[in-house]
């Protein structure tokens, strides 16, 4: 049987995610595995695309399987919350450096509040993609639910938030420490490449052109707008990853308001025997 343009999107998918997910399980083992620090996230992705390209390809031999079908539509919808969780988390290192010095508008608890958001849309993406592939198995037509179209309803606004963090970190970037400055030009060089891939999405979710069916849409719009989009978005953030200095497990990372807490206590801890020492 002759291989699909389909399966041949698949295949590189296979041959690119393969070493962005051994890069991904280094970048884990070095920073760390703590979902603040986003590179888990990458970890999440990069499996998402093994998986699913490989459920596309199964087709090959067992093309009335409806569950492989669905299984590999359902995986590159979800992809893309872990592709902003890792920009997040991104922002949220480089956030950390920059209050060791100076106050922000936004904290990492907003971050996280963004996070939570995202990781919603995420589950309801996963819920609403398994409801329209069961419901294609019956009808034989392919359409967005309503969950989905919930779920990436809260992506977007993921995006956007994390857009405006992105600004405000970016303006203050100056104040973080050298080697924490490239987190936000790599945020910042990576999110035009995900608002193109949120746009497919979107248009594939939301709109009624046939050729953004995820089932019998173009292959080609896919190609340019959704799988070679999100390789570059990976590219940039691993490339910029690989760069970035092991911080030390026994070195925390104090904000300017930890320091604060930190002096008062210390203060109210010392009380009269400090205040008599300074009188001498």
């Amino acid at each position: 049987m002759a291989l699909t343009e389909r399966n041949g999107v698949s295949i590189a998918e296979i041959c690119v995610y393969t070493p962005a997910l051994a890069i991904a399980i280094w970048l884990c083992v070095r920073h760390g595995f703590g979902r603040s620090s986003g590179w888990l996230y990458l970890i999440i992705f990069s499996l998402a695309r093994l998986i699913g390209a490989s459920m596309q390809l199964a087709t090959i031999s067992q093309p009335q399987n409806i569950s492989l079908y669905i299984g590999s539509f359902t995986l590159e919808n979800v992809g893309l919350s872990p592709l902003i969780l890792v920009e997040l988390g991104l922002l949220s290192r480089a956030l950390t450096s920059i209050r060791k010095s100076v106050t922000t508008f936004v904290n990492e608890r907003m971050l996280r509040a963004i996070q939570i958001l995202v990781l919603v849309g995420l589950i309801l993406g996963s819920v609403g993609g398994s409801n329209a592939g069961s419901n294609y198995a019956v009808t034989g037509v392919y359409t967005a639910s309503s969950i989905s179209q919930a779920g990436l309803g809260l992506m977007i606004a993921g995006y956007i938030l994390t857009v405006l963090a992105a600004v405000q970190v970016a303006v203050q970037i100056s104040h973080a420490e050298p080697g924490e400055r490239r987190l936000s030009l790599a945020v910042g060089l990576s999110l035009p490449f995900v608002l193109v891939r949120l746009g497919y999405a979107a248009e594939s979710t939301f709109g009624h052109n046939s050729r953004f069916n995820q089932f019998t849409g173009d292959v080609n719009i896919q190609l340019g707008m959704s799988v070679i989009m999100e390789m570059i978005a990976i590219v940039i953030i691993e490339g910029f990853g690989l760069t970035l200095k092991k911080i030390p497990k026994g070195q925390q990372l104090t904000t300017t308001e930890d320091a604060r807490k930190v002096s008062s206590q210390n203060q109210y801890e010392m009380g009269p025997h400090y205040e008599t020492n300074a009188g001498h």
